[in-house]
């Protein structure tokens, strides 16, 4: 253990301070698609029972009108914060109608391309914004890409810790400063040990063959319908999900947030040749895409890990992040586990916390080198084959064993967890560890590992794995029905954000054209 870690550990542990630990927060973002009863996608519209895709604060649409994603508030235990996501599953249930939440991370048939609806926000200016975003994203990547689900997990540090960490680190510069160079160095740690995740929760071993839409591959057939690697953990992580090469020369090594925030606002700025060759607006004069830049919102960076700042109305993520600093991270590597009704439990999120807070402790130097380039690798390795017997990746140059390296690192979170028990009680943490270890220790634990073990066992394709574990979900969930009191909260809730649409649709003043041409103005002039 280094030094510095510790000296902050140390700091944790002093009885004025653990209590702290208890104030860190949690939100869980968890994207699923919705599909009928026989398993394929969903052609109608985003139910209006659920409320307003634009404006309602917890479900909401992601790329498709079929891909919900539920929003769970910022909560200081994640308990509460699973209690939260299993209440919008269950007032969900409580409105689809002969349709079902899909279980896995990767989608089932899928229907054509053109055939795959895009959500929809309304005829405001920002939900047709989002909208011709959608269409941009289609346009560029297709849609099938699209359709793949995840989880985010969402996590703070508590806000008084970071005045003790700043004196404890001998730093005199600006609190804002110094706590947006911590969350940064955390994203470079994260960066480095990502790998561990996949292994650990990877949980998309194996997929539909019309996902790749008679693309090749070099993947293996379980059965007509089935493709998979087996070593796989987590295929929805690999350059089968998402890629694009337009955003290959996009790669942020988070050596300083202006760094990061300059990358991305160059991005957003800069034509990309095929996206300028196609134009914003198709023959017909319609809207296609929102500007033919290498990524035509800050959001469009597909990354494992964002640094983040709530937004004002009205504001961007950089200028969010370039005024007031980072403010949380968001870890968005996660594949929904197809076992869970929630995608995620309660042993995956307390880990999860030990490990952020870990790359919020560890020493973190800079990623140079080559470094950056091996976290990459370490983590498309792990994606691909990170069961493989024997794997090895690269650590400061050197080959390591995966299972050692995994194995060091869960020893060197102990710590962590051993002080958020002592914080809240129980051996919680400690026990979401060891859980851990035992499936380093066997990868036949691991989720992707049970995934092409259950498959092979009933002779079951992916598509009939996945209808079946989401009709199973479905009956649990439906047979807990929320109280009368979480209903009518959850009716409100719909109510209010059908009324705050239809107020904003018709106080909407000034022509779309226009609208978009000052929302890609707001970004051009930041960090020049």
């Amino acid at each position: 253990m280094s030094d510095l870690l510790s000296r902050r550990l140390a700091l944790l542990g002093d009885a004025a301070v653990l209590p702290l630990l208890t104030q860190c927060l949690h939100g869980i973002e968890r994207e699923c698609l919705r599909v009928t009863a026989s398993g394929e996608l969903a052609q109608s519209g985003h139910p209006r029972t659920l409320g307003s895709a634009l404006t309602h604060p917890q479900i909401t649409t992601d790329y498709s009108e079929a891909l919900l994603e539920f929003i769970t508030p910022a909560e200081p235990d994640p308990a509460t914060t699973l209690a939260d996501l299993e209440q919008i599953h269950r007032f969900a249930y409580s409105k689809l109608q002969g349709e079902y939440l899909w279980s896995p991370s990767m989608p089932g048939l899928l229907p054509d391309e053109a055939h795959i609806p895009i959500a929809r926000y309304g005829s405001s200016n920002i939900g047709r914004l989002k909208y011709v975003y959608r269409q941009g994203l289609a346009l560029r990547y297709g849609k099938t890409m699209q359709c793949i689900a995840g989880i985010h997990y969402n996590f703070s540090l508590p806000e008084r810790l970071w005045p003790l960490l700043q004196q404890l680190d001998g730093d005199s510069g600006a609190l804002r400063d110094y706590q947006s160079a911590r969350y940064i160095a955390l994203i470079r740690n994260f960066r480095r040990y990502s790998w561990l995740l996949m292994y650990l929760f990877g949980a998309s071993p194996a997929l539909d063959r019309s996902f790749l839409r008679e693309r090749p591959h070099q993947l293996q057939q379980l059965d007509e319908q089935t493709l998979y690697l087996p070593y796989a953990t987590s295929l929805r992580m690999s350059d089968l999900g998402y890629q694009s090469s337009a955003q290959s020369g996009l790669t942020p090594c988070y050596n300083d947030l202006a760094s990061y925030t300059e990358s991305l606002r160059s991005a957003v700025a800069t034509p990309y040749p095929a996206y300028a060759e196609l134009g914003t607006k198709n023959a017909a004069g319609e809207w296609q895409q929102l500007n033919t830049n290498i990524i035509q919102i800050e959001n469009e960076y597909y990354s494992s890990i964002r640094p983040k700042r709530v937004t004002y109305s009205g504001e961007r993520p950089i200028q969010a992040l370039i005024a007031r600093g980072v403010q949380y991270v968001e870890v968005r590597c996660l594949d929904i586990n197809p076992y869970l009704p929630l995608g995620i439990d309660l042993d995956e999120a307390r880990f999860l916390d030990a490990f952020i807070l870990f790359c919020a402790l560890q020493d973190s130097p800079l990623l140079q080198g080559g470094e950056c380039r091996s976290c990459t690798e370490n983590f498309l390795k792990t994606v691909k084959e990170g069961r493989r017997p024997g794997l090895h990746l690269q650590r400061q140059g050197q080959p390591v064993e995966l299972k050692a390296w995994a194995t060091e690192l869960l020893q060197s979170f102990a710590p962590i967890s051993r002080l958020l028990d002592q914080a809240h009680g129980g051996e919680h943490y400690q026990q979401a560890l060891q859980l851990q270890q035992a499936k380093v220790d066997d990868c036949s634990l691991t989720p992707s590992a049970r995934v092409l073990a259950e498959l092979r066992e009933r002779g079951e394709s992916f598509r009939a794995f996945a209808l079946r574990h989401s009709q199973e979900h479905a009956q649990a969930l439906r047979a807990q029905p929320l109280s009368a009191a979480q209903q009518a909260n959850f009716e409100a809730m719909v109510a209010q954000s059908l009324a705050e649409q239809a107020e904003l649709e018709g106080a909407e003043a000034g022509d779309f054209d226009t609208f978009v041409a000052a929302y890609q103005a707001s970004i051009l002039g930041i960090g020049v």
